[in-house]
C-alpha cells in the first residue's frame, strides 16, 4: 500500500483526494492537514510515503514545507506539488527543494491516481509544459556553476549521455528507444547516475543537469 499525505487549505479539495485515492486498492490515505506546518508535523508522526503538497497555503508555504520534509534523509516521503503552474512561480524552487513531481489541480481523479504510483515508485513526474518552464529558468541564471560541473566526471561517457536524456523529460522506454539498448540497460544507468552525484531521483537529475551545463536550454 502507498501511504498518502493530503496537504491543501482547502477543505473541499483535501476531501475529493480523499475520496478518490482511498478507493484505489493499492493507495491509503493516512492524513490530511491545512497548511504547511502542520503538513511537517502529520508527515513526521504518519510517516507516508507520497505527500500531496499544495504551493499556496497559511502558516508555512509549500515550497518551506517540502525543504523541511526532505531533510529527513532517507526516511522522507516523496512530495508531489500541487499547483494551478499558471498562477504559481515556485516549480524551479520546488524542483531544487528537492519535489519529485508536480500535478496541475484540474487534473483528472485517474491522472491523480497514476501520479502518486509514479512518485512514490522513485520516478519524476514533470510534464512537458513543465519541463519548458524550467528550460526558460535556466536560461535566465545564466551559465553553469562550476563546483556542480566537475562532478560530472564522475560520469562515464553513457551515463552522461543518459543523463542528458533524462534533462529532456524522455521516459526510460524512450531512451531505450533512441540509444538502441534494453530498457532495463537504462534503468540501470539511471541508477548509477543518481547514486554516483547523490541525486535523489530523476526531477534532481533534470535541475542538475542543466545547472551543470551538461543541457542547455535550445538544445
Amino acid at each position: 500500500m502507498i501511504r498518502v499525505l493530503i496537504a491543501d487549505d482547502q477543505g473541499m479539495v483535501r476531501t475529493g483526494f480523499t475520496v478518490f485515492l482511498s478507493a484505489q486498492p493499492d493507495i491509503e490515505v493516512v492524513g490530511e492537514a491545512a497548511d504547511g506546518r502542520e503538513a511537517v508535523e502529520r508527515a513526521a508522526e504518519l510517516a507516508p510515503d507520497v505527500v500531496l503538497m499544495d504551493v499556496r497555503m497559511p502558516v508555512m508555504n509549500g515550497l518551506e514545507a517540502t525543504r523541511l520534509l526532505l531533510t529527513r534523509g532517507d526516511i522522507a516521503p516523496k512530495v508531489l506539488i500541487l499547483t494551478t503552474f499558471d498562477l504559481d512561480d515556485y516549480v524551479y524552487e520546488a524542483l531544487r527543494a528537492g519535489a519529485s513531481g508536480f500535478l496541475l489541480k484540474d487534473a483528472s481523479a485517474i491522472q491523480l491516481a497514476e501520479a502518486v504510483r509514479v512518485v512514490a515508485a522513485g520516478e519524476a513526474l514533470i510534464a512537458p509544459a513543465i519541463t519548458k518552464r524550467l528550460i526558460t529558468e535556466f536560461a535566465r541564471l545564466g551559465g553553469p556553476r562550476s563546483a556542480s560541473s566537475r562532478r560530472l566526471e564522475e560520469l562515464t561517457d553513457r551515463e552522461s549521455e543518459v543523463l542528458a536524456l533524462v534533462a529532456q523529460a524522455l521516459s526510460n522506454q524512450e531512451i531505450a528507444k533512441r540509444l538502441f539498448v534494453a530498457e532495463q540497460t537504462v534503468k540501470t544507468h539511471v541508477g548509477r547516475v543518481l547514486m554516483k552525484l547523490g541525486l535523489r531521483d530523476r526531477a534532481q537529475a533534470i535541475v542538475f543537469a542543466y545547472e551543470t551545463g551538461l543541457v542547455r536550454p535550445g538544445e
